[in-house]
């Protein structure tokens, strides 16, 4: 199993507002190889807050297909007439990291 983690840096105060947007039903559930999506919010940073969108994947291949995907392009896509569309985007930055599950343990 792998992670895939979209660390995204935004404006202080958009990262609750932003959250559930990342979780929303969709294509995304209907790929194979797709486990879940967590995001978490960090807000100790003072001049920024950081959303780590963690996404759970059976390999690196099943998530290539879904990066390459229609469903994808789509799911990216900037709404019109929204924030960023005005040049006023909340994002200030973002890096995928890809890390395979080496341990893990649950309750």
């Amino acid at each position: 199993m792998i992670t895939v983690t979209n660390r995204i840096k935004v404006k202080k105060g958009f990262a609750t507002m932003m959250a559930p947007k990342f979780v929303q039903p969709g294509p995304l559930q209907q790929f194979e190889g797709f486990q879940k999506v967590e995001v978490l919010i960090a807000t100790q940073f003072e001049e920024y807050d950081e959303m780590s969108v963690v996404m759970y994947w059976d390999t690196k291949e099943n998530f290539a297909v879904w990066r390459e995907s229609d469903a994808f392009k789509e799911s990216h896509k900037r709404p019109a007439g929204g924030p960023s569309a005005q040049g006023e985007s909340p994002m200030l930055g973002s890096e995928i990291v890809i890390a395979e599950v080496a341990a893990s343990i649950s309750k």
